[in-house]
């Protein structure tokens, strides 16, 4: 379990993410990588573009959730009843 807790915490956030992933394609992207180096980067690419997936969905599903929270949330108006109060 203590192994689990070390791995999430060297889990890079989005952004770091996107750049350790533009940096692998751009590796990959040279052409001169030997085989067995190109699968691993292909690898790691992979895992990095999940992570960034995750990171996304997860981000949208909060804006969803927001936009939900903000579409029942009742306008504000003064009447004549309000008089004693200013805003």
């Amino acid at each position: 379990m203590a192994h689990d807790s070390a791995t999430e915490k060297q889990q890079p956030n989005f952004e770091q993410a996107m750049q350790q992933l533009e940096l692998v394609v751009q590796e990959m992207e040279r052409g001169e990588l030997p085989l067995d180096v190109a699968l691993g980067k292909f690898q790691e690419g992979i895992t990095l573009a999940r992570s960034c997936q995750r990171y996304l969905k997860d981000a949208e599903q909060q804006v969803s959730v927001l936009a939900k929270d903000n579409a029942t949330l009742e306008v504000l108006t003064t009447d004549e009843s309000d008089s004693d109060y200013e805003f």
